[in-house]
């Protein structure tokens, strides 16, 4: 979240971010409103509080029991308007942390300006779109006739945007998480396996709520919350620690599988599994010094993209403009990848500097080598990559005309020998 002296200081700023980001900037007066509503209070409570300790002085002096049971009964009245203020006090900084909760980040200088997606700058292409001699199959049809998606079986199951993969369809996706881990392992991150369900104050901390309420699923009765993606507890690894500056950056890894509500993409991606309820994920976290925060969105970027090499898939890199930017993000990358089949580009990456804005949330600082101050830290998050997206890239580029698709090569270790997914493997 911001900082409320950044609002209170400087709310043209904020304002300034929020018509970049094509949001109507109320929340900025809002946030002014009731902040100068809080001061009121406080300094009247204050005000009234040291009268009331000035009179406690004064009734023990007083010998005139008259005089001393008015004291007292004014008093009385004292202490029962202090109450009152008190909780209005409560109230309106309850109010005034949900509202400044509700803005998002400020947007980097080197975030270009744009309304929304259509504006979005691609930043470079590697490869070229593959060439077929046959027409390629999208994955929806690819997959059944393979044996290796059935749609019918997890809308039975469970309901619409569900699904079942079989057999090497199953392996494949596993032998793909199980990659991408071990590269990002190489690559400097340490491996975590965190919990699928996390408490409200973790999905606070990570910027989920209250923004994206809607989006997440709930279980009332224990007051968990299914995970949306693994940024959420691995964000909360470090909630309210104070970490020793020798010891970053810190790079996790994690597998989970994430649940959103798709209601925000109604109408969008129906065909096939490119969107769904519930998918997996590989995710790159650092907890970082501000200073190396930028170096670090680099280096996770240039990981991001190595998986798509990995794979032999032609991928762009596009950087978001400001009414594209997500919540969380001052600065943001995504990785799409070319898929013949669906003849479209696919997101499966998006790679972002979020500066402090999870740190100040979950109150997470470190301690300077020299002794100094304790500071927030920055924190970056990125997928490598994204599933079942990047599934339908590896199934729609390695389809042969024969039917079969070819593993790609890296995967041959977690494919226990299976070179081709042919029907019934």
């Amino acid at each position: 979240m911001l900082d409320i002296n950044l609002v209170r200081e400087n709310p043209d700023l904020v304002r300034k971010a929020l018509q970049l980001r094509q949001m109507d900037t109320i929340m900025v007066d809002q946030v002014q409103e009731l902040d100068v509503q809080r001061r009121a209070l406080l300094t009247e409570v204050e005000g009234l509080k040291a009268e009331r300790n000035a009179v406690s002085k004064q009734i023990g002096q007083t010998k005139d029991p008259a005089a001393r049971q008015e004291k007292i009964e004014a008093m009385r009245l004292v202490g029962d308007r202090i109450s009152l203020l008190d909780e209005k006090v409560r109230q309106v900084e309850t109010e005034l942390d949900d509202l400044v909760a509700r803005i998002p980040n400020i947007p980097s200088e080197r975030t270009p300006v744009g309304r929304n997606e259509e504006d979005n700058q691609v930043v470079r292409q590697v490869g070229e779109k593959p060439q077929f001699a046959f027409e390629p199959l999208p994955h929806w049809d690819l997959g059944p006739k393979l044996g290796i998606i059935n749609f019918e079986q997890g809308v039975k199951i469970t309901g619409s945007r569900f699904y079942v993969l079989s057999g090497a369809g199953a392996r494949l996706q596993r032998a793909l998480i199980s990659w991408m881990l071990d590269l990002h392992i190489r690559q400097g991150y340490y491996e975590q396996y965190t919990p699928f369900m996390v408490k409200a104050d973790t999905l606070y901390a990570s910027g989920q709520l209250p923004k994206f309420v809607d989006n997440l699923y709930h279980d009332a009765e224990e007051d968990y919350w299914w995970v949306p993606t693994a940024e959420v507890p691995l964000t909360g690894l470090h909630m309210g620690d104070v970490l020793d500056q020798q010891n970053l950056p810190l790079r996790y890894t994690a597998y989970t599988p994430c649940f959103r509500r798709e209601k925000m993409s109604a109408g969008r991606d129906i065909r096939g599994i490119k969107r769904g309820h519930q998918f997996d994920k590989v995710e790159m976290y650092i907890f970082c010094e501000p200073e190396e925060s930028e170096n670090e969105l680099e280096r996770m970027l240039n990981d991001a993209t190595s998986v798509c090499e990995g794979l032999g898939l032609t991928y762009r890199v596009l950087q978001l403009c400001t009414g594209d930017l997500g919540f969380n993000a001052t600065i943001t990358y995504d990785v799409e990848v070319w898929a013949p089949g669906c003849n479209e580009w696919l997101e499966v990456s998006s790679v972002s500097n979020v500066g402090d804005f999870q740190a100040r949330r979950a109150n997470i600082k470190y301690r300077p080598a020299d002794g100094g101050k304790t500071r927030l830290v920055h924190t970056l998050n990125g997928s490598g990559l994204g599933l079942p997206r990047t599934l339908v890239a590896v199934l729609e580029n390695y389809q042969l005309e024969n039917g079969s698709v070819k593993v790609p090569e890296v995967l041959l270790p977690w494919m226990g020998g299976v070179e081709y997914i042919r029907r019934g493997l």
